[in-house]
């Protein structure tokens, strides 16, 4: 099994398994660009939905199937079930040879081992999502990171950050004029960027729930990559411009990047009037350039893009994903 890069995600819509028109959007002829997208079975289901919804999923990929599988610009897809025993099912079924892994939904330490039975399949990859109470705990944290790379870390592209789960634990919403990042939220991005990726997983950043004000959303943006977050979840098709947008890089972090990843980089130097030590900032080049690879580079006022490296046209080919080069991730990831 080849893990996709956790930037190959960029911004990823959820839907409804319950929708008619999945097909197109899978098959990457309804949204172009669109790089990843989950089919859920949870929180977006009624409970007096399921079955409908796990017959649409079913006929989903038997169409998929009939057609040979997903075209090769199609995004990554992936399936987040209600719950475990859900997992188990949809786990073995041959017709998820058509999707490339499972969202779990509220991972926590006590729920690890039940998960990792259910989803067992290891041709699926996993992106659990951080949602519960739990997640305020610094040293559940640390534990939990400990028992996900004892037990499914080869299999698992980036931990999910569920913002409106976590506020809903504190009974908290966020303020329609303000960041997530003036909120609760923001010692919980600090903590899991900290403690979670000191332990190799990517994450990726929760969801912007409103569509009238784009230039908050561009400011949450910002701050979610100064955190070294590597995707967001989107609620709607005009908040995946943007998002994919923000991704890009700079070409002064590209030029950077390269330079401090050179074979002859002197061990302290001087470049943009900013100190580069190759020893201190390799992972954070590495992390430029894979973004730069996925993403491509941001235009600079002259417009003048000659040899900047661009998006994929096909970001998320099952091809492409693989020797794309060094991963600033471990192997795990």
């Amino acid at each position: 099994m080849s893990t996709p890069s956790p930037f190959a995600l960029g911004a990823t819509l959820y839907l409804p398994a319950t929708r008619n028109d999945i097909l197109d959007l899978v098959c990457g002829s309804r949204i172009p660009g669109l790089r990843s997208l989950v089919v859920c079975l949870e929180d977006a289901v009624a409970a007096t939905d399921v079955d409908s919804a796990l017959t649409n999923l079913h006929g989903l990929l038997a169409r998929l199937d009939a057609r040979g599988g997903r075209p090769r610009q199609a995004p990554l897809v992936f399936v987040r079930p209600r719950n475990a025993r859900m997992a188990a099912v949809l786990n073995d079924w041959p017709l998820m040879k058509h999707v490339d892994g499972f969202v779990v939904p509220k991972l926590t330490l006590g729920t690890l081992p039940v998960w990792a039975a259910a989803a067992s399949n290891p041709a699926l990859c996993l992106m659990p999502t951080l949602e519960t109470a739990e997640v305020y705990d610094p040293g559940a944290m640390v534990e939990l990171g400990q028992a996900l790379n004892a037990i499914l870390a080869r299999r698992i592209i980036a931990l999910r950050i569920g913002g409106n789960d976590l506020m809903g634990c504190l009974g908290l919403r966020r303020d329609p004029a303000r960041t997530l990042y003036s909120t609760p939220m923001a010692y919980v991005i600090q903590m899991l960027t900290g403690v979670m990726g000191a332990q190799g997983f990517a994450l990726t950043a929760p969801v912007f729930e409103r569509l009238d004000t784009p230039s908050l959303l561009r400011e949450e943006l910002a701050l979610d990559l100064a955190h070294g977050l590597v995707g967001k979840t989107a609620i709607h098709p005009s908040q995946i411009g943007p998002i994919q947008e923000a991704l890009r890089v700079s070409r002064e972090d590209l030029d950077s990047a390269r330079r401090i990843t050179s074979d002859t980089a002197p061990a302290v130097f001087l470049h943009n009037a900013a100190m580069c030590e190759p020893a201190t900032h390799r992972k954070w080049s590495l992390n430029i350039l894979e973004r730069a690879r996925w993403h491509g580079v941001r235009p600079e006022p002259d417009g003048d893009e000659r040899h900047l490296p661009r998006a994929p046209e096909n970001p998320c080919d099952s091809t492409a994903l693989e020797g794309r080069g060094a991963s600033p991730f471990p192997a795990s990831m």
